[in-house]
C-alpha cells in the first residue's frame, strides 16, 4: 500500500466494527419495530432528532479537532502537549455534556408537546437525555486516538456501546410493553443512554492503560501551552465541522413537524401521520444507513491523510489519494443503492413479517430513498477531503444549500395527496445529490485534480448493472418456488458473489485494495491472471 493511500487501513478497521454495529443495530431495529409496531417506532423517532441535534452542538467537531492537533504534536514528539491537548477538550466535553443532557431532560415536555405535536414521545425522550453525558466523554477519548493513528479503540468501543443499546433496548422493551406502548418505546430508547454509559467505562479503562503503558505525559517542555490557547486551536476547527454536522439534525428535526403538520392537512390523523412518519424513520432510513458506515469510516480517515499530504505538497499522492476515496465511496453506494431500489418491497416484507401492511408501504418509500445512498455516500467522503484541505466551511454551505431545497420540497411535495410521504423521501434524495454535486465541483476546481473516470465510474457502473439483472431475474425464477425470504436472501448473497466477480473482471479493485481485506494475499494470487500486465 503506497503512503497516499495509507488511510484505507484505518477506514476498513473503523468501516468493520460500523458494519458490526449496524448489524447489532438492525437486530434491535428490526424485533422493536415488529414488537411496537409504526405507532412506537414513531414515538422512539420523535426523541431522536433533537438527540442527535444536541448531540452534534456539543461532539460534532471537537473530536476531529482533537485527532488534528494531537497528531501535530505526537509527529513531533511532544507527547506531553498531544495529553495537554486531550485534557482542555476532555474538561470542555464534561461540562457541555452536563448542559446539553439537561437542557433535554428538563425540556422534554416544550419538545414533544409543542414543537413537534406529539405528546406520547414524552417518555422516550426523557429517556434518551442521559446520553448526552457519556458520548461527549467517549468523544474525546476517541478523539485522542485517532490523533494517535490508533483507530482500534473507537471501533471497539463503537461495539460495546451498540451491544448495550441493543441489549438492554429489547430487554427494557419486552418488559414494559404491558405498561403501553409509548413506555415500551422508552424503554428501546434508554438502550442508547445505556450503550453509552458502557462505551465512556470502557474507553476510560483504555485510557489509562494506555496512559501507563506509554507514559504520555513525559517530556514536559519549558513552557506550557495556555489553556486559552489550545481552546482557540480547538474552535477554530471544531466550529465550521459542528455547524456542517448541525444541519442535518436541524433538517430532521424541522422535517420532522413538516411531514407530521402537511400529512394532517391533506387528511391524515395524527395517529395515521405518526404511524407514516414511524414507516419513513424507523422502518426505511435505517437501510440507507448501513453503507454510510463505511463512508462515514472514509471521512474520519481522509482528513489527516488529505492534511498530511496538502501540508507537504504532494500533489502526486493528494491526487492518488482523492481519487482513491471517489472510487471507494462509488464502490459502497453503488450496489447498496440499486439492491434497495430493486428489492425494496421483497426486503420489506423480509424484514417486518409481523408489519406487512406498514412494510409494504415504507417500501414505496425505500424505492426512492436508495437512491440518496449513491449521493450521501459521495457527500460523506467529499467532506473528509474538504476538512483535510483546510476548507470545513465548504461542505457546510453546500448540505445548507441542500437541505433548505429538501425542506422546501419536502413542504410541497408532502402536500400532494398521490405522493404524501414518500415526497419526503424525494426531497431527501434531491437535497444530498445537490450537497454532493457542489462538494465535487469545489474539490475539482480547488485541487483541479482530473480523475480516471473510467476507473472511478465507468468499471464500477458496469459491474453494479451485471449485479441488478442478475438480483432481478434470479428473485423471479427463485420466488414461485421458495418464497419470497429464502429468495429475496439468495438473490441478495448472488448479487453481491456477481459484483465482487465484475469487480475482479474488470480490474476496478486496485493490488492496495487487496492489501488491507482479510485473506487480501490469498485473493490476490487467486485472482492474479486478470492483474497481469
Amino acid at each position: 500500500m503506497t503512503k497516499g493511500n495509507s488511510f484505507l487501513k484505518g477506514a476498513f478497521i473503523l468501516g468493520t466494527a460500523g458494519i458490526i454495529t449496524k448489524i447489532l443495530g438492525a437486530f434491535f431495529r428490526i424485533p422493536l419495530a415488529n414488537l411496537i409496531g409504526d405507532d412506537g417506532m414513531g414515538y422512539y423517532q420523535t426523541a431522536y432528532p433533537i438527540y442527535l441535534l444536541l448531540l452534534v452542538v456539543s461532539t460534532a467537531g471537537i473530536p476531529t479537532a482533537i485527532a488534528k492537533l494531537v497528531s501535530e504534536r505526537v509527529a513531533i514528539g511532544d507527547r506531553y502537549g498531544a495529553h495537554r491537548v486531550f485534557r482542555v477538550a476532555f474538561m470542555v466535553l464534561f461540562f457541555v455534556g452536563i448542559i446539553t443532557s439537561s437542557l433535554l431532560f428538563f425540556g422534554a415536555r416544550f419538545y414533544t408537546d409543542v414543537l413537534v405535536e406529539n405528546p406520547r414521545a414524552y417518555y422516550s425522550t426523557l429517556a434518551i437525555a442521559p446520553a448526552l453525558f457519556f458520548v461527549p466523554i467517549m468523544s474525546a477519548y476517541r478523539g485522542y486516538f485517532q490523533g494517535h493513528q490508533n483507530m482500534k479503540p473507537t471501533a471497539i468501543s463503537q461495539v460495546i456501546e451498540q451491544l448495550g443499546r441493543v441489549v438492554l433496548g429489547i430487554l427494557l422493551a419486552v418488559v414494559l410493553l404491558d405498561r403501553g406502548v409509548e413506555v415500551a418505546s422508552a424503554g428501546a430508547t434508554f438502550g442508547a443512554t445505556a450503550g453509552a454509559f458502557f462505551g465512556a467505562i470502557l474507553m476510560t479503562y483504555i485510557f489509562f492503560k494506555y496512559k501507563k503503558m506509554e507514559g504520555v505525559e513525559k517530556g514536559k517542555p519549558g513552557k506550557e501551552e495556555s489553556f486559552g490557547a489550545i481552546m482557540k486551536k480547538l474552535l477554530s476547527i471544531a466550529i465550521p465541522i459542528t455547524l456542517g454536522a448541525a444541519v442535518i439534525p436541524v433538517m430532521n428535526s424541522i422535517d420532522a413537524g413538516i411531514v407530521m403538520r402537511r400529512l394532517q392537512d391533506i387528511g391524515y390523523s395524527a395517529a395515521e401521520s405518526n404511524g407514516l412518519y414511524g414507516q419513513l424513520t424507523g422502518m426505511a432510513n435505517p437501510l440507507i444507513n448501513l453503507p454510510q458506515v463505511i463512508t462515514a469510516a472514509l471521512q474520519i480517515s481522509l482528513v489527516p491523510a488529505v492534511a498530511h499530504l496538502a501540508v507537504r505538497r504532494d500533489m502526486n499522492s493528494l491526487y492518488d489519494t482523492i481519487e482513491a476515496g471517489i472510487r471507494i465511496a462509488l464502490l459502497v453506494g453503488l450496489p447498496a443503492a440499486v439492491g434497495l431500489v430493486i428489492l425494496s418491497k421483497q426486503i420489506m416484507v423480509l424484514l417486518y413479517p409481523m408489519q406487512i401492511e406498514s412494510a409494504i408501504n415504507a417500501s414505496n418509500i425505500l424505492s426512492v430513498l436508495g437512491f440518496g445512498v449513491i449521493f450521501l455516500s459521495l457527500f460523506q467522503t467529499l467532506t473528509g477531503m474538504l476538512q483535510g484541505l483546510g476548507k470545513p466551511s465548504v461542505p457546510v454551505k453546500n448540505l445548507f444549500i441542500g437541505a433548505v431545497v429538501k425542506l422546501v420540497l419536502s413542504y410541497i411535495l408532502i402536500g400532494i395527496p398521490e405522493l404524501n410521504v414518500r415526497g419526503a423521501a424525494i426531497a431527501t434524495v434531491t437535497g444530498y445529490g445537490i450537497a454532493a454535486v457542489l462538494n465535487f465541483i469545489y474539490i475539482k476546481r480547488y485541487t483541479k485534480i482530473s480523475l480516471n473516470y473510467i476507473n472511478v465510474i465507468i468499471k464500477p457502473v458496469i459491474s453494479v448493472i451485471a449485479m441488478a439483472v442478475v438480483v432481478k431475474y434470479l428473485y423471479q425464477i427463485l420466488n414461485s418456488n421458495f418464497g419470497n425470504n429464502i429468495s429475496t436472501l439468495a438473490a441478495v448473497a448472488v448479487g453481491a458473489l456477481v459484483y465482487g466477480i465484475m469487480l475482479i473482471v474488470t480490474r476496478t479493485l486496485t493490488e492496495e485494495d487487496f492489501e488491507i481485506m482479510p485473506g487480501g494475499s490469498k485473493l490476490q494470487k487467486i485472482t492474479s491472471v486478470f492483474y497481469r500486465k
